[in-house]
């Protein structure tokens, strides 16, 4: 019995010894002039994409809940510079930036939001259930955490048909408190499975500071009982953002599993446009956008490096406005879907 006891161990131990040692925070990326210059129009979209959902929800145009991604833009800009055609991203419910990320139509994500014949799902979902299965987007998911283990099995199937493609499954600090979460983690680790876990901590999940809601606040840590490797992220800094992803996606495609990226960002703007974020201070936020936006960073080094002019990045902001506003225009202008499309899209 000990014989084999000891055989066992070091089979085991044999086995282990083929995954690398766990990888360390790398160094923000070197970017180009070009990358440079393409990270700040995608996160301009974004942002000014964002700020006129908030303007139109004001105006009633759009109805439900309305989760605005704004301060954020540098997460999911950066992990989309590191991957491919045929990687996949899901996420939760802040979720525009991701849909404009993965090159959806800013005239179908904003029709969706204002319910109209031509968004994204017809105008039956609205802002939390959108899907693109052509842009190899998921959703988009109103549950808390539930898009969690749907994003591993996105990975399970990848691995299953024997591609080499990566599931990027993106949540918050709020979400890494579900239980299902924790049973993802096992099976993806497990079963080596080609998945980046995401933890977007804008400290504050639904309006609680994550100080007073988890107990461990690390969360790049969440996967050590797993063996799923964590490194925190500047998610201020879409060149630190990408360099980390880099090394993610190369992680998951060299089959060695599961790893956490803990990106460290912050929302501008409340939970919801229904929540008012009286649980911060105004002074906290005006620190942070005058000190870490992510946009002016790039905008800072485009100038310093002499790589654009002001008059450059305005007709940039110019460009952009006239998509967010072509896109708005649309989405009060376009007919509401007829009673009709109930009844379509029904699973029995």
């Amino acid at each position: 019995m000990a014989t084999a006891a000891r055989k066992t161990s070091a089979k085991k131990t044999k086995a282990d010894s083929k995954t690398p040692p766990a990888p360390r925070t790398p160094a923000p990326a070197e970017f180009s002039k070009e990358q440079e210059l393409k990270a700040y129009r995608d996160m301009l979209l974004i942002r000014r994409f964002e700020e006129k959902a908030g303007q139109l929800y004001g105006m009633g145009y759009i109805g439900g809940f309305c989760h605005l991604y704004i301060g954020q833009e540098a997460v999911v800009t950066g992990m989309a510079m590191a991957i491919k055609e045929g990687d996949q991203m899901i996420t939760g419910y802040r979720d525009h930036g991701h849909m404009l990320a993965m090159d959806m139509s800013p005239r179908g994500v904003m029709a969706e939001l204002t319910g109209r014949r031509g968004g994204y799902s017809k105008g039956k979902g609205g802002s939390m259930h959108m899907f693109s299965k052509e842009k190899n987007f998921y959703g988009g998911h109103g549950i808390v955490g539930a898009q969690v283990s749907l994003g591993t099995g996105l990975a399970f199937a990848n691995k299953y048909r024997g591609n080499d493609h990566v599931a990027l499954t993106f949540f918050g600090d709020g979400a890494a408190n579900q239980g299902q979460v924790y049973e993802s983690f096992n099976m993806a680790s497990l079963w080596k499975l080609p998945v980046i876990y995401v933890i977007e901590n804008n400290r504050y999940a639904m309006g609680t500071a994550v100080t007073r809601s988890s107990a461990e606040t690390n969360f790049a840590q969440r996967g050590v009982s797993f063996r799923i490797p964590g490194i925190q992220v500047d998610g201020m800094d879409v060149r630190a953002v990408k360099a980390a992803s880099d090394l993610a996606v190369e992680w998951c495609r060299s089959g060695n599993g599961p790893i956490i990226l803990e990106m460290q960002t912050y929302r501008y703007r409340g939970h919801s446009m229904s929540d008012p974020a009286k649980y911060r201070s105004k002074d906290e936020v005006q620190k942070m956008r005058s000190e870490h936006d992510p946009i002016e960073q790039v905008k800072a080094r485009l100038l310093q490096k002499q790589w654009a002019t002001e008059d450059d990045l305005k007709a940039i902001d110019k460009e952009v406005r006239d998509i967010v506003a072509d896109a708005a225009d649309f989405a009060q202008t376009d007919p509401e879907p007829d009673a009709s499309e109930l009844y379509t899209d029904i699973l029995l």
